[in-house]
């Protein structure tokens, strides 16, 4: 579809933020009530762990295995708490999930973690909403989010408003947004205009493509004229690398929209596959990662562990494990209602903070990352605490 690049541009998964360890602040979670069941700190607590082990999709076994592997890795770093994980298989569907989610709580689990898909793990919440139990899935589909489903993945509204702050505070807020047509440049645009809305950023304009490169290719001289017409600063794009970021990122520069005097400035990782960080359109563009240091360091400790690198999404389940053990570690028999789960000073973890919001979105600490010479520059790095710079 997009032919005038030729490496190998697979599509992958965004690296995500992997977390781990404990509270950011004290324990103290004020007054909490309903929205989860009543635990017994003193006993291992039953956690249902729902994964697509018998999913007929490739890639979903491993993905399975992986979760799984993160958080048993999970259960081994906790101190003074013990978790009776139980691992259900959902098959990647539905009406699996909703069973094995009904299943898991009949068989004494006190929380969910997972499902991965967004309709599965919509399936389970809704099965085991009038149980009083509480759904952490690794999906990052917001529209699922609510409820007694709380979404663990990395949003675009996440990103998004770390981008647009972030170039607010650089100068660079005038933005016209470039998105494709399908479902996902959709929210991908709704999420940087709401972005620009909450922040100092300005929406210069939008231009909108068909996932195409005949697409892209008449959408060119659209964002021209859009940027020369508004004076904008920045170009904020919803492509991904496997997709039409590359060839974007060719075509803007002939057609006069020069990344060294407009600031290009991506939705998704820029940096996966790494061959996208030789190409010339993208240097000095800036995007979003969790911290790298901390990410990296769960990576090693995972291949040591396992003797391969996890999924990208797999340390999700470490988060989930983490903030689980934390708050159970407080002693407390109101660990895991809502409002524990969503106690404003978040959880510290290997790849950065994150926490859980009342609407079932989370918010995660991000760093700004350029490309120089062709390799990953941290220039605004991940906030270490929820009050902290990029919040």
């Amino acid at each position: 579809m997009f032919a005038i690049y030729k490496p190998a541009r697979k599509l992958a998964l965004s690296a995500l933020a992997i977390a781990a360890a404990a509270l950011l602040a004290s324990c103290d979670t004020g007054t909490i009530g309903g929205g989860g069941p009543t635990i017994n700190t003193s006993k291992p607590v039953p956690v249902a762990l729902l994964v697509p082990r018998g999913s007929a999709q490739s890639g979903d076994a491993v993905l399975a295995q992986s979760l799984e592997n993160a958080a048993r890795m999970a259960i081994g770093d906790l101190q003074n708490v013990q978790i009776d994980l139980r691992v259900y298989d959902t098959a990647g569907n539905a009406n699996t999930a909703a069973a094995v989610a009904q299943q898991a709580v009949a068989d004494g689990a006190k929380i969910i973690l997972g499902p991965v898909y967004a309709q599965a793990a919509n399936a389970a919440g809704l099965a085991v909403l009038n149980q009083n139990i509480n759904v952490l899935s690794f999906s990052n589909n917001t529209k699922i989010a609510g409820g007694n489903v709380f979404v663990l993945g990395p949003t675009f509204d996440n990103t998004a408003n770390r981008l647009a702050s972030f170039a607010a505070r650089q100068g660079k807020g005038n933005i016209v947004v470039v998105h494709s047509n399908d479902e996902a440049g959709q929210v991908g645009k709704a999420a940087i205009t709401n972005a620009i809305s909450q922040t100092g950023a300005k929406l210069a304009g939008s231009v909108q493509f068909e996932q195409s490169q005949q697409g892209v290719i008449a959408a060119v001289p659209q964002v021209k004229a859009m940027v020369d017409g508004t004076g904008a600063d920045s170009v904020f794009f919803t492509a991904t690398t496997a997709g039409a970021l590359p060839l974007f990122s060719q075509l803007l520069p002939e057609a006069g929209v020069s990344p060294a005097e407009k600031q290009f400035i991506g939705l998704t990782r820029w940096d996966i596959p790494s061959q996208t960080l030789a190409l010339p359109g993208v240097q000095g563009g800036w995007f979003a990662l969790p911290d790298p240091s901390k990410s990296a360091a769960f990576t090693a400790r995972y291949q040591a562990a396992y003797g391969g690198a996890p999924h990208p999404i797999g340390g999700l389940a470490y988060d989930g494990i983490a903030a689980i053990g934390a708050l159970v570690g407080a002693g407390k028999a109101d660990a895991l209602t809502g409002a524990a789960l969503t106690q404003g000073a978040g959880f510290q973890g290997v790849g950065g903070i994150f926490r859980l919001r009342p609407d079932g979105t989370n918010e995660r600490g991000l760093a700004v990352a350029t490309i120089q010479n062709k390799q990953v520059v941290v220039i605004d790095p991940a906030p270490q605490s929820f009050s902290g710079a990029g919040f």
